[in-house]
């Protein structure tokens, strides 16, 4: 049985100083939580990790993730589905590309609503595209808190990490000082976390 509090205590032992920027900060941390973990919650993890892969983003893919068992995978494809759309659809416009072209659009979803459009749309029409960027990777990081806010010790927490942590390689290799300012945003984060959670369950 998988011990998710100690697994989420033990995250902010690695420290950033300790790697050289861009470099193997995914795999370590990835290792070190891997080797904590139950073959079934690796096997979710796994199955998020192919949304890394270009090649696996398909709509067959999401079919399978807005249907998994996991209510983190479903909850966050779903709003990296409607995130990627909001994109091409952006790149479409701007570029008088057709409607509809390279975007993923699953029946049934037609109706689907996507909260932060509003939000997306604003930083998509920013200017700089540095900025454009940050603005998307801030959008996902929130939606991370939103979707694990009443989640305690558990895989959600897990697969929240890695999805940040995967913002934070990106940025590495983007933007170095940016990539580390997020780095200690994360163990702050998590930090916190552990903190404020383990205070609610002993109350």
């Amino acid at each position: 049985m998988n011990n998710y509090e100690y697994i989420v205590a033990s995250l902010p032992v690695l420290r950033l100083d300790d790697l050289k920027a861009g470099k193997g900060l995914a795999e370590q941390l990835l290792g070190e939580i891997r080797s904590q973990l139950s073959a079934r919650d690796n096997a979710i993890l796994d199955f998020l990790l192919l949304s890394y892969d270009p090649d696996q983003l398909n709509a067959d893919f999401y079919k399978r993730a807005l249907a998994h068992k996991n209510r983190y995978v479903r909850e966050w494809f779903a709003f990296d589905l409607d995130l990627r759309n909001t994109v091409v659809a952006y790149l479409n416009d701007s570029l008088g590309r057709e409607k509809g072209k390279d975007q993923i659009l699953l029946e049934g979803r037609e109706e689907a609503e996507f909260p932060e459009l509003a939000k997306a749309n604003a930083i998509l029409h920013g200017t700089d595209i540095l900025d454009r960027e940050r603005g998307l990777d801030e959008l996902r990081w929130q939606k991370i808190d939103e979707i694990t806010l009443m989640d305690y010790f558990d895989i959600e927490i897990i697969l929240g990490f890695v999805c940040k942590l995967k913002i934070i390689d990106r940025w590495l290799q983007l933007d170095p000082d940016s990539g580390r300012a997020l780095f200690r945003k994360l163990v702050e984060d998590i930090r916190s976390t552990y903190d404020n959670k383990k205070q609610n369950i002993t109350i």
